[in-house]
């Protein structure tokens, strides 16, 4: 079975919609396909193939215990798909626990298929690292817009260093190294896999030839979504370079896909693109990208997947590194050349619509809250 895990560094990229549609193609190719939707804190794969009242039919049943995994596998109007819905109707689904995922990636990967496609929720949340890195094959979704193809980038770095951190023997010399390594933010920030290696090959030359087997055999797939014009592709080029260059890292190009209102009209209609409208040129991209991955053989990184809670980037440390990873990471964009001084602005713009787009939502929930506690609710 052929694992692919999609994802991308940030939302609004067409993840969901491409996973679906890729899915619908290849099971048409005559495969047999899973699909199922790890965006566990958004879960809206359903929409897209048209199902209705799924809610009580998810992964969260599941974990929780009210249903079995069997149960929770459904047909689909598609031959050879089947379809597993998620959850966002149980709280905590998002931040699953290390036994709770070791419990469903077996599940998962016994499954009686020749393609499971897993659409991950966007972001770098340990949770999707670990389901991305389930497979060596994974495809990475980003759009032209600088905010996405930033965010891709991120995304694949902080896969490397879970990647890293999961060749690490627990008090060997590198994990040691790292640990100390970590408490110094920005130093964290601005190390280069390449640099990082070498230090760790005279630290514990073991842990550093687990780490470069397994990176051999990283081979990330990336799409670009939502193009205008065939200079928008060039993006794609700007992430691989960034990643051979930063992570020593080769990144596969599978294919760009023009944006198209057809899809949109397809969504409506609770339809894949691929069945609502085959001729269109978002239809026949996605074809092209689908002969791709039948044509790409299966491969693995070996071993039982490590689910281990502890991480280069420990879930503390999170929040306050965001800010400066995103700035050493421009840095290093612009840098590199792959980052011209007019896409960081945009960036910069961008960044603060966000931030004045937060603004305006808190302090409507003040507004909310003070008139609550005037009506005399309790809290």
């Amino acid at each position: 079975m052929q694992v692919i895990p999609v994802a991308s560094g940030k939302g609004g990229v067409g993840k969901s919609l491409l996973a679906a549609n890729l899915a619908v193609a290849i099971s048409g190719a005559g495969k047999k396909v899973v699909l199922a939707d790890l965006d566990l804190g958004a879960s809206n794969l359903h929409l897209v193939l048209g199902y209705q009242g799924v809610r009580t039919k998810g992964l969260g049943a599941f974990l929780s215990g009210a249903e079995s995994f069997d149960s929770i596998i459904l047909p689909t109007d598609y031959n050879n798909l089947s379809f597993i819905p998620g959850d966002m109707e149980i709280p905590g689904m998002s931040s699953l626990r290390a036994a709770q995922k070791a419990s469903l990636c077996k599940k998962l990967l016994k499954l009686d298929a020749d393609y499971l496609i897993l659409d991950l929720g966007a972001g770098t949340h340990l949770s999707i690292l670990d389901f991305f890195l389930l497979s060596p094959q994974g495809i990475v979704i980003s759009s032209p817009a600088v905010t996405a193809t930033l965010n891709a980038y991120l995304f694949l770095k902080n896969t490397v260093f879970r990647l890293l951190n999961s060749s690490i023997k627990k008090n060997s010399g590198a994990f040691n190294y790292l640990n100390d390594l970590k408490k110094d933010v920005n130093r964290l920030q601005k190390l280069y896999i390449p640099n990082l290696l070498e230090s760790i090959e005279k630290i514990d030359p073991e842990s550093a030839a687990v780490f470069k087997e397994k990176m051999s055999k990283f081979h990330p797939r990336l799409i670009m979504n939502m193009i205008d014009t065939p200079k928008d592709s060039e993006r794609a080029l700007k992430i691989k370079r960034s990643c051979k260059e930063y992570l020593n890292l080769e990144l596969e190009h599978l294919g760009v896909v023009y944006r198209d209102s057809v899809q949109d009209v397809a969504l409506s209609s609770r339809l894949p693109v691929v069945k609502y409208k085959p001729q269109s040129v978002i239809s026949q991209a996605i074809f092209r990208i689908a002969d791709k991955i039948l044509l790409s053989e299966t491969e693995t990184f070996g071993g039982d997947p490590d689910f281990s809670d502890e991480t280069f980037y420990n879930a503390d440390l999170e929040a306050v590194n965001d800010y400066e990873t995103k700035i050493s990471s421009l840095e290093e964009l612009v840098g590199s050349g792959a980052f011209s001084t007019s896409d960081l602005i945009e960036t910069v713009k961008s960044q603060q619509y966000e931030i004045s787009t937060l603004k305006k939502e808190n302090q409507l929930l003040k507004k909310k809250l003070i008139s609550a506690m005037e009506k005399g609710f309790k809290f």
